[in-house]
Parts: C-alpha cells; sequence; structure tokens
C-alpha cells in the first residue's frame, strides 16, 4: 500500500466518524468512497459503523462493484456510488448519509429547489429530489441518473442524501451544507414566510460564482428554471 493510498484511507476512516460525530449517520447507516484510478475505488464496509472503521477495514472494488483487495463486503449501496463515477468523470469522491433534517425533507417528498441562503445557490444550486430505489438495489443507482450531470447534491426519497465533488473533504462539506440548508428551509417554513432570491439575484450570484471558480476545475452549474425554480 503506498503513503497516498494509506492517506485515503485514513482520510475516509476521519471524515465517517466526523459523519457520526455531527448525527448525519446513525449506526451502521452511510457510505463514503473515492476513485482511486480508473478501475479502482476505495469504499467503506457494509454493516459497520462510520464512527468506529479503521484504515484496515476499508475495501478496493472494481468499477463493476466486485472486491479486489480488502477482508470485509462492501456496501451494498456501492452502485450508487458507481454510476456516479461513470456520469461525472471530474468526481473523486462520494459521500452517502442519512442527514436528519434533509432526510425529513426526503421523506415528506420535497426538494431542496427554493433559493433561499445565496451560499447554498453559489456551491450547490437546488437540491433534487430523486424517486425513491430501493437501497441495496439498481433501483438506487437508476431514481439519481438523470439528476447526476447537473447536480452535485441530491435528496433520495424517503432514504438520504448523496453529494460528491473533487475530493473526499469537498464531497463531505457538500453533505454538511445540504443539512445544514435544510434546517434553514425548515425554520423559514416554520416562520410561515419565504422569501427566494430573484431570478436577477441568482443571476449576480452566478457570475459571482463564475469570477471565484474561473481557475478551479468544479464548477457546479445554475440554471433557473431547471435547476431553480
Amino acid at each position: 500500500m503506498n503513503t497516498t493510498e494509506l492517506d485515503l484511507r485514513h482520510e475516509i476512516v476521519r471524515l465517517g466518524r466526523m459523519l457520526h460525530d455531527r448525527f448525519l449517520v446513525s449506526a451502521t447507516d452511510g457510505n463514503l468512497s473515492y476513485r482511486l484510478d480508473d478501475d479502482r475505488i476505495l469504499a467503506t464496509p457494509t454493516g459497520m459503523s462510520k464512527g468506529m472503521m479503521s484504515a484496515e477495514d476499508l475495501v478496493i472494488v472494481d468499477s463493476r462493484g466486485a472486491i479486489v483487495e480488502g477482508e470485509r463486503n462492501v456496501s451494498s449501496e456501492i452502485g450508487m456510488h458507481l454510476l456516479i463515477y461513470r456520469l461525472r468523470p471530474d468526481v473523486r469522491a462520494v459521500v452517502h448519509a442519512h442527514p436528519p433534517t434533509a432526510t425529513g425533507f426526503a421523506a415528506a417528498g420535497m426538494a431542496l429547489d427554493q433559493p433561499l441562503v445565496s451560499e447554498v445557490v453559489i456551491n450547490l444550486g437546488a437540491i433534487p429530489l430523486a424517486l425513491y430505489g430501493t437501497p441495496g438495489t439498481p433501483e438506487l443507482a437508476a431514481s439519481i441518473e438523470p439528476l447526476v450531470p447537473v447536480h452535485d447534491a441530491i435528496l433520495l426519497a424517503n432514504h438520504g442524501a448523496v453529494t460528491y465533488g473533487r475530493d473526499l473533504l469537498n464531497a463531505f462539506m457538500k453533505m454538511e451544507t445540504v443539512e445544514h440548508f435544510a434546517r434553514i428551509a425548515l425554520t423559514a417554513h416554520l416562520l410561515g414566510r419565504q422569501c427566494p432570491l430573484t431570478a436577477e439575484q441568482i443571476s449576480r450570484l452566478a457570475e459571482a460564482r463564475d469570477r471565484y471558480l474561473a481557475s478551479a476545475t468544479e464548477k457546479p452549474q445554475i440554471t433557473e428554471g431547471e435547476r431553480i425554480e
């Protein structure tokens, strides 16, 4: 095992513990992965708390999900990760969790697609709701397939959320953002008043984002009507 892979294993373990400690997952929920190269994915095992993993517990699978290294079984939801990697060559890491407030929206059949917070609009655009797919089956991957190319965070109906990005920390922070925004959206709903940003304000945010990310490799798209309603 080279130093880079070992560092990535430790990073997955660290972020898995953070997911657990911040109540974004419970029990053995959730999974994380990192694309090592075109045919190797480093992933968390099934049936294990993300707050109690060690570097040696992680497994490596090929692009079809078959284990090529490791003593444990890979998460049954690895198919969702593989689909994201296939559709998004720019993505190197995927995080799936069950953030309570965001999952509440998913269980209520509600997307987080209102442009209420400028930072969320800049970093994620809208957060759509995928149709329900049975966890651990091809249905789950199929449910998100139309959304993956144009979104970096997706709510999974009656299930949780998935986020992805250029590295592990980036994907993790997007999951944090999803839950943070869900709390804000819920508060606005309870207050009985929402004041979404206007189309002009969204356009100006898109311009600001493009300037800020001019030299970055990852540029989430914001298009009114498709991503922001």
